[in-house]
């Protein structure tokens, strides 16, 4: 009992006297709720596995790379302790990364690589683009005419492109009309993108978005311009998504599900650890997979800010 007293004591006094946690976050666009979600959880995560003050500054870069440039030097001169970006340009970010880390920062990039950070955590965007095109194309019987509606030339977006064309180039009888139309990841940019789609190919049977975002802009679209036999894939999962896929009827069928709640909490534990290391830590990369959620399954699924039911 002595003993179980002395530990509790000494976990309460260290508690005490913790050190007051700083964390800045840039991500793409604040508008889209996963970005808005993960955000929020950073913020969770940090307050329930640091036992001091944790203060939490969020910022939006809106894919602009120089204003995002600009948010990670302001967060380098307030001495932050741990910066969490989903990076506007993989490669480019770059020298604001390290100078941050020059500053003794821990730089983890969420959903998006970063080049130089200390920490990766992003879904598994190749694996998330098969699951989602192979169901496309199961339900298409394997023959018809299909579309890509693609997004900002970042990471996650480009790896679930390649992860939808590598699974397409395996059916001979899936003829690919169109993949290089930007729809930025937004519902005006996918109702944008399939208003051109339908107009440019109206014989079009089915079409992968990027996100959830663009793909309910483009179920939109087809409605209007009255093509209501074609449906629509995308990757997210988000709380929108899967109650547009129980809508009756639903062009969008299937989304590959992210989870912005594991992803937060994985880099800031992970970001936590690299802080108490001693030495330079190596720097890690971690992808997390996606589950293909469906008309179906959407009502077991869940949302993103609670825990989906098996």
């Amino acid at each position: 009992m002595r003993k179980l007293l002395i530990a509790l004591l000494s976990i309460y006094a260290a508690q005490l006297h913790a050190e007051p946690l700083k964390i800045g976050v840039s991500v793409a666009d604040l508008g889209n709720p996963f970005f808005a979600i993960l955000a929020d959880a950073v913020g969770n995560a940090a307050r329930t596995m640091h036992p001091g003050d944790v203060t939490l500054e969020v910022r939006s870069s809106a894919y602009d790379l120089e204003r995002q440039v600009r948010q990670l030097d302001a967060f380098t001169e307030e001495r932050m302790d741990i910066i969490v970006l989903a990076a506007a340009n993989s490669e480019a970010i770059g020298p604001a990364v390290q100078r941050a880390q020059q500053a003794g920062i821990v730089v983890a990039a969420v959903d998006i690589n970063a080049q130089g950070a200390d920490v990766t955590v992003t879904t598994d965007n190749v694996q998330a683009g098969e699951v989602a095109c192979d169901y496309m194309v199961e339900r298409l019987g394997r023959t018809g005419r299909v579309a890509i509606i693609n997004g900002a030339p970042v990471s996650s977006v480009t790896d679930r492109v390649a992860g939808c064309r590598s699974v397409l180039n395996h059916h001979p009888r899936i003829k690919l009309l169109s993949d290089d139309h930007n729809g930025g990841g937004t519902y005006s940019g996918g109702l944008e993108a399939m208003t051109y789609l339908i107009s440019a190919h109206p014989d079009l049977d089915a079409v992968f978005a990027i996100n959830d975002p663009s793909a309910m802009g483009a179920a939109n679209a087809a409605r209007l311009a009255g093509q209501t036999h074609l449906f629509i894939v995308s990757v997210d999962g988000s709380p929108e998504g899967i109650t547009a896929l129980q809508e009756d009827p639903s062009l969008l069928i299937a989304t590959a599900a992210q989870s912005p709640r594991q992803m937060a909490e994985t880099a800031v534990r992970e970001s936590l650890k690299h802080l108490a290391a001693t030495g330079q830590p190596k720097s890690q990369v971690i992808r997390l997979p996606t589950r293909l959620v469906t008309r179906e399954t959407a009502k077991q699924f869940g949302h993103w800010d609670r825990a989906p039911t098996e």
